[in-house]
């Protein structure tokens, strides 16, 4: 098997494994009972500490602190602004409408990532950037009121969140410049979700919800930390050191694709045709995405920022 096709299938096996995750999210609140403040910060404490264990494990405690003694200031800002929130807002909306809804509103990222990397650089969207734009708000309004103009299908709450959580996920890819070119994103996440973990527990107070999960709902739990953070994660980063950010951010479609598909048959939750075409909206924005970033690097009179919306794809959750 050549490293096309191994990174295709991984970067698809990671995207589904995030879609996997968020289903089952979907089904501990939806018949576990279980509220997003309470499983988030569990969810990120246990993988803060086996993503920071294993890379312990691999290459000593020395370099695993490394980042705290070089660029405290903006690992506290990718970690608790960046991660943690993309993480809570991720799962609310999750709680608030479906699985399906929550991802394909945080793939709407790459669009916050352009229209910074458009200030930033003081310049006016490009022909292709201006249609992935229009694509998008037209993928979200179809998914969002399912086409009918008098009514809102998803409840805006939900909305605000999933817009909350793609900002999040700007930040995160824009602004710790420095941390991704000293450190491995693997040992960032680690940190992130540690520092996400205690911090949601200061301010959450799960412990008060006095809540007894069941045997499935601790297979759940396990579920969205080992699926959602351990495979999902490995997979997707090794996907993309064999094809490429430009290539994984379209596998990476596998996510949404996975979750609205468990969520309407397992979760029966509903998804009509003006769903469908939403879908088919966004998916077409990350193409033009993905070309327009192609386009901007081989002509190499982008600023700095300029290669963002391309990077999205190698830190996703």
């Amino acid at each position: 098997m050549n490293q096309g096709t191994k990174g295709t299938l991984l970067t698809l096996l990671g995207g589904m494994s995030w879609g996997i995750s968020g289903s089952i999210g979907q089904y501990l609140f939806q018949y576990q009972g279980m509220d997003s403040r309470w499983l988030v910060p569990i969810r990120l404490g246990l993988a803060g500490i086996l993503m920071l264990a294993w890379y312990i494990f691999r290459n000593g405690i020395k370099k695993a602190l490394a980042p705290w003694h070089t660029d405290p200031i903006e690992l506290l800002i990718y970690g608790l602004i960046g991660v943690s929130a993309c993480q809570f807002t991720y799962f609310l909306t999750i709680q608030l409408s479906t699985a399906g809804v929550a991802t394909i509103m945080q793939d709407l990222s790459p669009i916050t990532i352009l229209l910074v990397t458009c200030i930033l650089g003081k310049r006016m969207p490009r022909p292709l950037e201006l249609l992935s734009i229009v694509l998008a708000l037209s993928g979200v309004f179809l998914i969002t009121t399912h086409g009918n103009l008098s009514s809102t299908a998803v409840p805006v709450s939900a909305i605000i969140s999933g817009c909350i959580s793609a900002l999040a996920v700007t930040v995160y890819n824009m602004v710790p410049v420095h941390l991704m070119r000293k450190y491995p994103v693997f040992l960032m996440q680690g940190w992130a979700f540690l520092m996400g973990g205690c911090t949601a527990s200061l301010i959450f107070h799960p412990w008060s919800y006095h809540y007894v999960p069941t045997l499935p709902g601790l297979a759940g739990i396990a579920g969205v930390v080992l699926i959602g953070n351990v495979l999902a994660f490995t997979a997707y980063m090794q996907g993309v050191k064999y094809i490429g950010a430009g290539k994984a951010i379209l596998y990476g479609f596998s996510e949404p694709v996975t979750a609205a598909v468990i969520s309407t048959v397992l979760l029966h939750s509903p998804f009509t045709i003006a769903d469908g075409i939403g879908f088919a909206a966004i998916f077409l924005m990350l193409v033009l995405i993905s070309i327009s970033g192609k386009q901007r690097a081989s002509a190499k009179t982008a600023p700095a920022t300029a290669s963002a919306p391309a990077q999205t794809s190698t830190i996703r959750k």
